[in-house]
C-alpha cells in the first residue's frame, strides 16, 4: 500500500461517521468473492479486468482450487461520494454449509451485511442461515440480487419473465426474513403475556400476537426503499432503480421522488396522458421496470452477443463512454459487453454507495445489540455490577476518547507466516535513506576512481553486510488476533486484561486486585477458577486481505489485527482496561462439528510433532475440537468432510509437518430407550404386556450398605424431548446461575461450616440473597413449565403431574434427559429456587445429580450420550450407621455417585435400547431433464424418501427443481 493511501487511512479511522463494518454473507457460489474483487479492484489493488477470476480474498492454496471460500478475511477500502472520503472495513466471508463457524465470527465485527443471493437459484440453504445470523447478530443487511445476466445467457427469459422472477426471489428473501421476524415477537409476547398472568391471574389480557402493533416499516426488503442492488458481479455491472429514476425523470416530465417509488412495482406509462398508473399486469401493460430498465439491459446483451458493432457504437455513443480499441477489436463478445456494462453501470460505484448511504456507522450501534453482546441470556445492564452499567455509555457511542474505556473483541485467531508480517518485510526507503545511500555509493566511486582504499563507515553496510544473528527456533506461523475496537483507543505499548469466558465482573471488582495481576502470566500459567491475564499490545495491523500493514493505534470502530495474543486468547475473547468490562457472549455457531476421525503419525516417533500441531489446528480454526479419548487416542472433530479435508491438510502441510494417518470417519450416535413391542416378528400380539412395574425397578447399594437407591427408566415423549432441545440454553442459564444445585451445595457448605464455627450467619444470607431469581428469567422459565406441562399432559396418564417432579436435566445439565424426584419426604425440584433447611439428603444432593450427569453423558451401549430418557428415582434411603468396614470403600459421596451412575446404566439396559443416528439434510437444485437420475442417487434403504418441489419463477422448458433428502 502506498503510504500516502495509509496515512489517509488512520486519519478516516478517527472519523466515526464515515466508518462502515460490512461482511458479505451468501450460499456458496453465489458470488460473493467475485463481487469482492470488484470491490478490491476498484481500490486499485488489482486490475478491474482480474475481478472475479483472480480471487484475491481467497489467499489458500485450497480456496484457490476448489473454487469456494473457506476462512473469512478482512480488507480496508477507501471510498469517495458527496465530497466525503469513508473507510470501508469488508470481510468476505464463506457461504460452504461446513465453514459457517467462519460467518459467524465475520458478523460479530460488522454493522451491516451485503446479502448475496443468485437469482437463478433463489433462496438456498445457506441464504436462510445467512440472514439468520445477521438477524441475530442486529447487523443491518442490504440485497444484492446477483447473476442477472444467467436470465439472457442460460436461460434465455424475456425481459417480462425475468421481471416476474424477480419478484418472487425477492419474495422468497422478504418470506425469511417475516419468518425471523415474526420468531422474535412472537417470543417476546409469549414472555410478556406470562408476564402479565404472573402478576394477576383474575385479570383479563389481550391475547393478540403482537405482530400487528410491531414496527416492521425498514425489515423488508424492496427496490424504492434503496436496499436492493440488481447486478451481474462477473459481468462487472449493478444498479439501483435510483440509478434509472434519475435518468428518466428529465426524459419523461416526471419528478426523480416519483420514479423512485413507481419504477419497481406493479406500474405502467400511459403514453397518452405521459401518467404513471398502477395495475400493468391487470392491463397487460409492460411494467416500467420492464420498459424502461430491462430491455435496455437486454439489448445490450443481445447486440453484444450478435457482434453487430454498428448497433454496439451506437450505444456506447448514446451512453456517453468510452472502450480501448483492444476491447473494440477483441473477438470475444464478453470482453466488450463487460467493458461497455462496466462503465455505464459501474458495479464498486453502486455497491459502495448504497453502503454508506444505508448501513449504519459504528455510532450507530442499537443499545439492544450491545445488550447482546456483553450480556448472557437472562442477564441485562440493570443486573450487572455500578462501575459495569457506566461502561454502556461508551460502548454504545462508540467513544474513542481517552477518557473512555478500552473494549475490545476477538472473534478468532488466524495464522499468519511469519516471513508475511510487515516487520520481516521488505520496507521502500524514504528519501532521506535514499540521499544517504546516494553519498555513500558516490564516495566509494570516488575513492575507487582515485586508486584510494575504499574505507567504510559504521553505517554503511548496516543493510547489505549486517552481522549474522543467532538463529532462534521460532513457529513458521504467528497468530493474529481478528478484532474489532468497540470503545477507546487500542495503542502500542497499552496493557490490557485478557478475559476469558467465564470471567465474571461482580466477582472480580469484589475479590481481585488489578495489580495483583502479572503481566508475563498466560493461559497455561491459570488456575481453575482464574480467567484474567494481562497483556502489553504490542503489534497492530490493518488488514489487507494477504497482507498487513503495521499501525500505531485503532480507535473505536476499526477491525484490527493484534499481534502477540496467541498465548493469551485460544479462539476468541475479550481485552479491556478495567475488570468491570463483562466478557462478550459466546458466538452464535449454526452447525454444531459432528464428523470425527482419529489422528495418528505414520511414524511414532513424530507424536510430539502431531500433538503441537493438533495444539495450532485448534487454535486456527474456530470451529474444529480436539480431543483426547481415555484411550489416550488424538480425536479432532469437523463440521463435514470438506472441514475435515481441510484440517487434514493444514497439519500435514502447516502445522505437523509430519504424514499422519486418520482413521475412518465416525459420526456421533445417541443412546435411547423406547416402549416394548406390542406385536412379535410374525405380527401377533405379545401377551405378556401387562407385567408387573416393578420387575422395572432397580434396587442397587453402595458398598457400605449405608445408602440404597431404587430408580427405574422409561422413555420420555417425543414432544418433550423436543421442548428440551429447543431451550437447552435456557437451561444451562438457570442451572449456571440461579438453579436450585448451586444453592444446596452451598447450603450444605454452610450446614457444615456453623457446625465447625467457621461460616457467619452474613455468608449464609448472601448466598441466599444471590439465588433471587430475576423477573426476566423467571417468566421465561413460567414458560418453560408451562409448555412441558402440557407436553406432559398430552402424553397420557404415566405422566400426568410429572412436571414438579422434575430433578435435574443431563448430561451437562442441559441435555435432553430428565432425572425425576418420586422420593418420599424429599421435596426437591428443579423449579423450586429457595433454600430449605439441611436436611441428610439435600447434603448429598449435587452428589446424586453428578452421578445422574455422568450416566446421560456416556450410555451403556457404545458409551454415546443418551437422549430421551427419564430416571424415575422412587426411594432413596440413607442410614447414619457407620461400620467399621466403611472407611475401606472412601467416602459416601464418592459411593453415591457411582452407585446413582451404575443404577441408571442397569434401569437402561432394563428397557428395549435403540440407536439413533444423526441425519443431514441435503439440498439439490436440478432442471427437469435430470431429475430422474437425480432420485437415483439417494440409496432408499440408508436415505429418508427424497421430496422434490419446484423452484419459483422458473417455467416451461426452464424448469428447475429442488430436491431434498436426509442423509445418514
Amino acid at each position: 500500500m502506498r503510504g500516502t493511501d495509509l496515512n489517509k487511512i488512520c486519519d478516516l479511522q478517527k472519523n466515526r461517521e464515515l466508518i462502515r463494518n460490512i461482511c458479505i454473507l451468501a450460499h456458496v457460489d453465489h458470488g460473493k468473492t467475485t463481487l469482492a474483487d470488484s470491490l478490491v479492484a476498484s481500490n486499485g489493488i488489482i486490475s478491474t479486468k482480474m475481478a472475479g477470476k483472480l480471487r484475491y480474498m481467497d489467499s489458500r492454496k485450497d480456496e484457490q482450487e476448489r473454487g469456494i471460500t473457506m476462512k473469512s478475511s478482512a480488507i480496508t477500502l477507501l471510498y469517495s461520494s458527496g465530497g466525503s472520503d469513508y473507510l470501508i472495513n469488508l470481510i468476505d466471508s464463506p457461504g460452504h454449509v461446513d465453514f459457517s463457524s467462519e460467518v459467524s465470527t465475520a458478523v460479530r465485527l460488522c454493522d451491516g451485511a451485503i446479502v448475496v443471493v443468485d437469482v437463478v437459484e433463489g433462496v438456498c440453504p445457506q441464504t436462510k442461515v445467512a440472514l439468520q445470523q445477521a438477524w441475530l447478530e442486529n447487523i443491518k443487511p442490504i440485497l444484492v440480487l446477483n447473476k442477472i445476466d444467467r436470465y439472457i445467457t442460460e436461460l434465455k427469459l424475456s425481459p417480462l419473465d425475468a421481471y416476474f422472477k424477480l419478484v418472487q426471489v425477492l419474495e422468497q428473501v422478504n418470506a425469511v426474513m417475516g419468518e425471523l421476524f415474526a420468531t422474535d415477537v412472537l417470543a417476546k409476547s409469549d414472555t410478556q403475556v406470562e408476564k402479565k398472568v404472573g402478576e394477576n391471574e383474575t385479570s383479563t389480557y389481550d391475547w393478540s400476537s403482537g405482530l400487528d402493533e410491531a414496527d416492521d416499516e425498514n425489515l423488508y426488503f424492496s427496490p424504492e426503499q434503496g436496499n436492493v442492488i440488481f447486478a451481474s458481479a462477473y459481468d462487472g455491472w449493478a444498479f439501483e432503480i435510483r440509478n434509472f429514476a434519475k435518468l428518466y425523470a428529465a426524459k419523461l416530465g416526471v419528478k426523480e421522488e416519483i420514479l423512485n417509488k413507481t419504477l419497481w412495482g406493479d406500474y405502467y406509462l400511459n403514453t397518452k396522458t405521459s401518467k404513471i398508473l398502477k395495475g400493468a399486469q391487470e392491463k397487460a401493460k409492460k411494467p416500467l421496470f420492464v420498459r424502461f430498465v430491462l430491455e435496455n439491459l437486454w439489448e445490450v446483451y443481445e447486440v453484444a452477443a450478435r457482434k453487430d458493432k454498428e448497433k454496439l457504437e451506437k450505444i456506447i455513443n448514446s451512453l456517453g463512454i468510452k472502450l480501448t480499441t483492444r476491447d473494440l477489436r477483441h473477438t470475444d463478445y464478453k470482453v466488450q459487453l463487460q467493458a461497455v456494462c462496466s462503465q455505464w453501470l459501474p458495479l464498486a460505484e453502486t455497491v459502495l454507495s448504497v453502503v454508506c448511504r444505508k448501513l449504519p456507522s459504528p455510532k450507530e450501534m442499537m443499545a439492544e445489540k450491545a445488550e447482546r453482546l456483553m450480556c448472557s441470556q437472562g442477564r441485562t445492564f440493570d443486573m450487572l455490577p455500578e462501575k459495569t452499567k457506566d461502561l454502556r455509555s461508551a460502548f454504545v457511542n462508540c467513544d474513542p476518547g481517552s477518557e473512555a474505556p478500552t473494549i475490545v473483541f476477538v472473534s478468532k485467531m488466524f495464522p499468519v507466516e511469519r516471513c508475511n508480517l510487515p516487520i520481516n518485510k521488505q520496507r521502500p526507503l524514504t528519501n532521506e535513506e535514499l540521499a544517504e545511500r546516494r553519498e555513500i555509493a558516490r564516495r566509494r566511486h570516488e575513492a575507487r576512481m582515485l586508486g584510494q582504499e575504499v574505507i567504510e563507515t559504521p553505517g554503511d553496510t548496516q543493510t547489505e553486510e549486517a552481522a549474522p544473528e543467532e538463529e532462534v527456533d521460532q513457529e513458521e506461523h504467528v497468530f493474529v488476533a481478528f478484532a474489532r475496537v468497540f470503545s477507546g483507543t487500542l495503542r502500542e505499548g497499552q496493557e490490557l486484561f485478557v478475559l476469558g469466558p467465564k470471567h465474571d465482573p461482580e466477582i472480580a471488582l469484589k475479590k481481585i486486585n488489578p495489580d495483583d495481576i502479572a503481566l508475563g502470566k498466560t493461559l497455561k500459567d491459570l488456575k481453575s477458577n482464574d480467567h484474567i491475564t494481562r497483556v502489553k499490545i504490542k503489534n497492530l495491523y490493518l488488514l489487507m486481505g494477504r497482507d498487513l500493514q503495521s499501525l500505531k493505534e485503532a480507535p473505536a470502530g476499526n477491525v484490527v489485527g493484534i499481534g502477540d495474543l496467541e498465548e493469551h486468547i485460544l479462539k476468541s475473547g475479550t481485552l479491556s482496561d478495567t475488570l468491570a468490562c463483562p466478557s462478550f457472549t459466546e458466538l452464535k455457531k449454526v452447525v454444531v462439528p459432528i464428523l470425527r476421525v482419529a489422528i495418528e503419525p505414520r511414524h511414532p516417533s513424530d507424536m510430539p510433532q502431531v500433538i503441537k500441531g493438533l495444539r495450532l489446528l485448534n487454535q486456527a480454526d474456530a470451529a474444529v475440537q480436539v480431543l483426547v479419548q481415555e484411550t489416550g487416542e488424538h480425536v479432532i472433530v469437523t463440521d463435514g468432510e470438506v472441514h475435515l479435508q481441510r484440517c487434514l491438510d493444514d497439519l500435514r502441510e502447516r502445522y505437523a509437518k509430519v504424514p499422519i494417518n486418520c482413521s475412518e470417519p465416525i459420526v456421533p450416535f445417541r443412546e435411547t430407550i423406547v416402549l416394548p413391542p406390542k406385536v412379535d416378528m410374525v405380527n401377533e400380539a405379545i401377551d405378556s404386556q401387562a407385567k408387573n412395574l416393578n420387575e422395572d425397578k432397580i434396587v442397587i447399594t453402595t458398598p457400605n450398605k449405608q445408602c440404597t437407591i431404587t430408580l427405574r427408566a422409561a422413555p420420555l415423549p417425543s414432544d418433550v424431548v423436543s421442548i428440551l432441545e429447543k431451550n437447552s440454553e435456557l437451561i444451562r442459564t438457570i442451572d449456571k446461575n440461579w438453579n436450585n444445585r448451586f444453592i444446596s451445595d452451598e447450603l450444605s457448605k454452610m450446614s457444615l461450616g456453623r457446625d465447625g464455627g467457621t461460616e457467619t450467619d452474613q455468608d449464609y444470607s448472601e448466598v441466599c440473597e444471590k439465588a433471587v431469581m430475576t423477573e426476566t428469567i423467571s417468566v421465561k422459565i413460567a414458560a418453560l413449565k408451562k409448555e412441558l406441562e402440557k407436553a406432559f399432559a398430552e402424553a397420557g396418564k404415566p405422566w400426568e403431574n410429572m412436571v414438579d417432579k422434575i430433578w435435574c436435566f443431563g448430561p451437562k445439565r442441559c441435555g435432553p434427559n430428565i432425572l425425576f424426584n418420586c422420593i418420599e419426604g424429599y421435596e426437591r425440584n428443579f423449579w423450586k429456587f429457595e433454600g430449605e433447611e439441611p436436611t441428610v439428603f439435600l447434603g448429598y444432593d449435587s452428589i446424586f445429580c453428578n452421578g445422574f450427569q455422568l450416566a446421560t453423558l456416556a450410555g451403556p451401549l457404545c458409551e454415546e450420550p443418551m437422549m430421551g430418557v427419564g430416571f424415575i428415582v422412587e426411594g432413596w434411603k440413607i442410614t447414619d450407621e457407620t461400620s467399621s468396614t466403611g472407611v475401606a470403600y472412601g467416602p459416601l459421596s464418592g459411593q453415591i455417585m457411582s452407585c446413582v451412575k451404575e443404577g441408571c446404566r442397569k434401569a437402561f439396559q432394563a428397557q428395549p435400547q435403540r440407536l439413533m443416528a444423526a441425519m443431514y439434510s441435503c439440498s439439490i437444485q436440478v432442471n427437469a431433464e435430470a431429475l430422474g437420475k437425480s432420485l437415483s442417487i439417494f440409496p432408499p434403504v440408508e436415505w429418508r424418501t427424497p421430496a422434490r418441489d419446484r423452484c419459483v419463477g422458473c417455467v416451461g422448458s426452464n424448469d428447475t427443481w429442488s430436491v431434498s433428502a436426509y442423509p445418514p
